[in-house]
């Protein structure tokens, strides 16, 4: 079962663009240690967007993101209830899926920007190639060079701004679970390798490598490849990634996988895990868009546990998985996957 298909979202804007919209909205979206609670409770629908402090929060919310466009269509619309929901998801941090043909000037935008606003940018590199096993996600880079130019290319974008990066969800997944052919494998683990050593000779950037979720299987069957994939140089791995297993069957699956690979810390990627995962219909597609899900905790590096550094959400709310249950394309948005989202968070 491939379970966490997190479709690289529709091409973004262009880093000039994204830092103009920040250099206009920072003194009310994301600066300093200030800012509002965040999390839909502003009821006022023209009201600026905000978030947690950086004490609690320090990753930089995007005020021309997806959501954030949504939230200012349903205000000019007159739409206050549905405003009031998306502005649940606009105020919040989300990652940066880095496209593959510009990665150096969205990396570049993304990070001046959070910088500018006293935040750390939250980035998603997801173009390793023969990526998603030919699934709603499948594409990434055409072979070996042309990836690590590619992160190479992100490295210059970066340079020493702060910046947390999610490496390659299901690239070691894949590995494991029979998806990625054979031949493929001694060249993914040298891209991986490469590509955490390249970015973590930046000063400021920390990496987290992608290691599957709670549903999927046992950290037994996975540690191995992410020695080999180099995780003894990241900061720490991934979990959950555009997935819906719960924060607390995260953790314990989490915990399992750090003490197989000497300790190392994890994130969990909360977005969309407030209900758990779907128990109901085709246990194959239920990983695609399932009904019924909510909102998980909002982003922060206050955790439950100390090898745990930050609940993320890494997968952008509201963006498709696929063309599965009435879906749009893998990583379009879907408003009202979004507002469902919203309204069944608690």
């Amino acid at each position: 079962m491939y379970d966490n298909r997190g479709a690289r979202p529709t091409a973004r804007a262009s880093a000039a663009a994204v830092l103009g919209a920040a250099l206009l909205l920072a003194g009310c979206s994301s600066s300093g240690g200030g800012g509002g609670g965040g999390g839909g409770k502003n009821t006022d629908p023209g009201a600026p967007i905000t978030q947690q402090p950086t004490s609690a929060d320090p990753f930089w919310v995007n005020p021309d993101g997806t959501a954030a466009r949504q939230l200012a269509a349903y205000t000019k619309a007159g739409k206050t209830s549905d405003a009031e929901q998306i502005r649940k998801i606009a105020e919040q941090p989300v990652g940066e899926w880095i496209g593959p043909e510009n990665p150096e000037q969205e990396a570049r935008g993304f990070t001046e920007a959070a910088q500018h606003a006293d935040r750390t940018a939250l980035l998603v590199l997801y173009d390793i190639p023969h990526r998603d096993c030919g699934q709603y996600s499948q594409g990434g880079a055409a072979d070996g060079d042309t990836y690590r130019a590619w992160i190479d290319g992100v490295a210059r974008g970066i340079q020493d701004r702060p910046a947390v990066v999610i490496l390659e969800p299901d690239a070691v997944l894949h590995l494991v679970d029979g998806c990625t052919p054979a031949p493929f494998h001694e060249e993914r683990y040298d891209l991986l390798k490469g590509a955490i050593t390249t970015l973590k000779s930046l000063r400021n950037t920390k990496v987290y490598l992608d290691a599957g979720n709670a549903g999927w299987g046992r950290p037994d069957q996975i540690y191995q490849s992410l020695q080999q994939a180099g995780i003894d140089r990241a900061d720490g791995f991934a979990v959950n990634v555009s997935n819906f297993y719960s924060t607390q069957d995260s953790l314990a699956y989490g915990k399992q996988l750090s003490a197989k690979v000497g300790g190392k810390h994890f994130v969990i990627d909360t977005s969309r895990n407030g209900n758990g995962p779907d128990t109901s219909g085709d246990p194959s597609q239920r990983w695609c868009n399932p009904p019924g899900r909510a909102l998980g905790e909002t982003p922060t590096t206050r955790t439950s546990d100390p090898l745990v550094d930050a609940y993320l959400w890494v997968k952008r709310p509201g963006e498709s998985d696929g063309t599965c249950k009435g879906g749009p394309k893998a990583g379009e948005w879907w408003a009202s996957y979004a507002l469902a989202l919203a309204r069944n968070s608690k």
